[in-house]
């Protein structure tokens, strides 16, 4: 997906917010950055597949044998303008970053699924918010005392509450990233045939 840039006509594919900020120099002189994702094994055959695309006219700019995203950029004019060269190159990428995004969902599922059968979170102060709050005698103080109070306390309170939410957040937004990047493989795949 090409987003085109004011500045210098740079073009950046994917992630181009982290890009920006990563590269700063890259995207000032025009070039452009390609994203790739990818996790090795062995150490040869990292260096094996930076050779490739160093042979291909894209040279490794970052990313590691274990980081998963690999950045490059062109080297001359003569190198293609997709750094895969071909459809089940290019729906492979996306086949991998599902599978990296339902990894973490499902490692943080059995953590999610403990707090929950544990006790830990009090369904009863969802809905009851007075729970949420410890400081004894809270709710019988009048005037500035109360309030005082309910004003140093509420931030405890709300952590809390968000503390609950995190574990069955972050599987969510995991799963969907795996979703959606299964359904951008799907769709190049299809788009073959």
């Amino acid at each position: 997906m090409a987003q085109r840039n004011g500045g210098a006509g740079t073009r950046i594919y994917g992630q181009e917010h982290v890009q920006r900020l990563l590269f700063p120099q890259i995207r000032a002189s025009g070039e452009e950055i390609r994203i790739d994702y990818r996790t090795f094994t062995k150490s040869e055959d990292f260096q094996d597949y930076r050779q490739l695309f160093e042979d291909s006219g894209w040279r490794h700019i970052s990313g590691t044998k274990n980081s998963g995203v690999q950045y490059f950029v062109r080297t001359g004019d003569s190198a293609d303008d997709e750094i895969f060269s071909d459809r089940a190159s290019k729906a492979g990428r996306y086949k991998r970053l599902s599978n990296m995004w339902l990894t973490f969902a499902a490692s943080y599922l059995p953590i999610m699924v403990a707090i929950l059968s544990s006790g830990s979170i009090d369904g009863k102060a969802m809905l009851n918010p007075k729970l949420l709050y410890y400081t004894p005698g809270l709710w019988e103080k009048t005037s500035l005392d109360f309030w005082r109070s309910f004003l140093f306390e509420t931030p405890f309170a709300l952590m809390r509450v968000f503390s609950w939410l995190v574990f069955p957040f972050l599987v969510s937004l995991y799963f969907y990233f795996a979703a959606r990047a299964y359904f951008k493989y799907r769709s190049s795949t299809q788009s073959k045939a």
